[in-house]
């Protein structure tokens, strides 16, 4: 049972884990460390795959997205308080936050009197293609979305965040980060309540519980609804006159605070942001992260910062793929530097999975480079980027023939045969869902001449889907839940294939392990998705 709202204003954190100066490298792993390393550099939120031969570019085309091998974080949020160009530091954010997400971009912003917003398809940088566009978001106080689409709401506009309502408080604007799993009964309890959807976004839920709660301040509205929200969620809402960030009670998604300083005697800028690379892009301090249950209220005009605890927090579940694979290898993410994660993650690999008679380790650009790097030093073999990566081709439409399509590949990921002629190769990546992109490239190694390809996976095996905010294959998609892992290897054509054990995972993490989420390894779901997965397999009777 939630607390009553009344008593939720004056429920105060507790200063853990508030240190502003956080030890940068922290013991990851029992495990030895290569010094060397570390100056190295309704419609649901989940897409529903169609067959490469059904997609409807044309009847004669096909579609060719080699990332859609590999899970996506949905969405990045952003939010600037302080700052007499709140808008366009937000912009710069969103940049340090585009892997977040690729299909739609905006940003509101607050004038104090006005919350005026800016949304469109596409890139930042085409969204927010001239400086005209951030002119017509004045203020000292903004908030940024970045997103992927949704299965059945795909290149819709009205879908693109932030959302933006009026109510009897006034305006209100919402960034969303993550994936409510009771999302269908809250929009069909709201639509008998009367209200009137504009989205098929689960974000647009939170408006209407916020709009239709009887509660007197806007605190205790923002309260009830979370109360009722179920999964993963972290939020940025902004007001008139204040910043909000809130983040859901077992803190799947994360959410960070800093600061800018001002060298005028101003007060620091307040900044939240998804990822600290984003705080590093417009020279934020990192602080802190927001805390499982917490919203952080800020006053957009004095700046003074307030704390409660507006959900009771429950076992922190942090999502683990943000250390493996999400997040940018420069961020902090849940108080680890993530390079060095996956540095761990690579040479733990290495030490229960060896490839015995390898000549050389490479990386699958870009996620698996710290992984292979680990993995290369631990075993003493030579690193080499053996494959480079085009990062100037997205989705290609090419012609559906067997021999062009096999083709479509190379337009990603280019070998150097130098590097790969004769050599059994060692190739490391962080995942491995469908087995599609590994087989090809497996297939583009041997033809660029190398002797034997032996695949490590700086992860466990994926076998269960994500509800909480990541856009994953279904489960019957899932190589590795149809499959073991002979089975997988015989299917992406490898001479060996090792994944990095849960057990193993689990005690890189240490004690922090059981806060950790692993559903999609172990299929133990922190919060029960039934009804996503319900309606999931509704909308898929509806399509075929």
């Amino acid at each position: 049972m939630a607390a009553s709202t009344s008593s939720l204003a004056v429920i105060l954190f507790s200063p853990r884990n508030r240190n502003p100066n956080p030890n940068p490298n922290p013991k990851f792993s029992p495990l030895s460390f290569p010094k060397s390393m570390a100056s190295s550099h309704l419609h649901l939120r989940h897409r529903v795959f169609t067959p490469i031969s059904a997609t409807a570019a044309s009847p004669q085309t096909v579609v060719m997205d080699f990332d859609l091998e590999k899970p996506r974080e949905e969405c990045g949020v952003v939010g600037i308080a302080g700052h007499p160009e709140a808008a366009r530091l937000c912009s710069i954010a969103l940049h340090a936050l585009q892997h977040r997400g690729q299909e739609g971009a905006g940003i509101a912003a607050s004038d104090f009197s006005t919350i005026r917003y800016l949304t469109g398809l596409g890139l930042v940088s085409e969204v927010f293609n001239d400086s005209r566009s951030l002119l017509s978001l004045p203020g000292s106080s903004a908030i940024g979305h970045v997103r992927y689409s949704t299965a059945g709401a795909a290149s819709e506009l009205q879908n693109v965040q932030p959302l933006r309502a009026s109510y009897r408080f006034g305006q209100l604007a919402v960034a969303h980060n993550g994936n409510l799993v009771n999302y269908p009964s809250l929009r069909a309890s709201l639509e008998d309540q009367g209200s009137i959807f504009k989205t098929s976004s689960d974000t647009e839920a939170i408006i209407h519980l916020i709009a239709t709660s009887k509660s007197r301040s806007f605190l205790s509205c923002l309260a009830e609804a979370c109360s009722a929200l179920r999964g993963a969620y972290s939020l940025l809402f902004l007001t008139a006159d204040k910043l909000l960030a809130v983040r859901d009670p077992h803190g799947f998604r994360p959410l960070v605070l800093g600061r800018i300083p001002r060298d005028n005697g101003s007060p620091p800028a307040i900044v939240f942001a998804s990822e600290t690379c984003a705080l590093d892009l417009i020279g934020a301090q990192y602080e802190r992260e927001v805390e499982p249950g917490e919203v952080v209220i800020v006053d957009t005009q004095t700046l003074d910062i307030s704390t409660a605890c507006l959900i009771p927090s429950k076992p922190r579940k942090a999502c683990v793929f943000e250390l493996i694979y999400f997040s940018l290898p420069q961020s902090i993410v849940f108080g680890h530097p993530v390079y060095q994660a996956r540095c761990s993650f690579g040479a733990t690999l290495a030490a229960e999975s060896p490839a015995p008679g390898a000549d050389v380790v490479i990386p699958v650009p870009d996620s698996g480079f710290f992984a292979a790097r680990g993995f290369a030093e631990r075993s003493g073999l030579p690193f080499h980027q053996g494959l480079i990566r085009s990062h100037y081709v997205g989705r290609t439409f090419i012609q559906p023939s067997q021999e062009i399509r096999d083709l479509g590949v190379k337009l990603k990921l280019s070998p150097i045969r130098g590097i790969l002629q004769g050599k059994s190769v060692v190739v490391v990546d962080d995942s491995l869902v469908r087995g599609t992109t590994s087989k090809k490239i497996v297939n583009l190694l041997r033809d660029a001449g190398a002797r034997e390809v032996h695949m490590r996976i700086a992860s466990p095996p994926i076998i269960g889907s994500c509800y909480y905010g990541v856009d994953t294959a279904r489960p019957e998609e899932l190589v590795s839940n149809q499959m073991d892992v002979e089975g997988v290897r015989k299917e992406i054509g490898a001479d060996s294939l090792a994944f990095l054990s849960l057990d193993s995972l689990n005690v890189l993490l240490g004690d922090e392990a059981p806060t950790f989420c692993n559903a999609c390894f172990t299929r133990d779901y922190p919060v029960p998705p039934a009804e996503l997965v319900e309606a999931k397999a509704k909308e898929l009777l509806c399509i075929n």
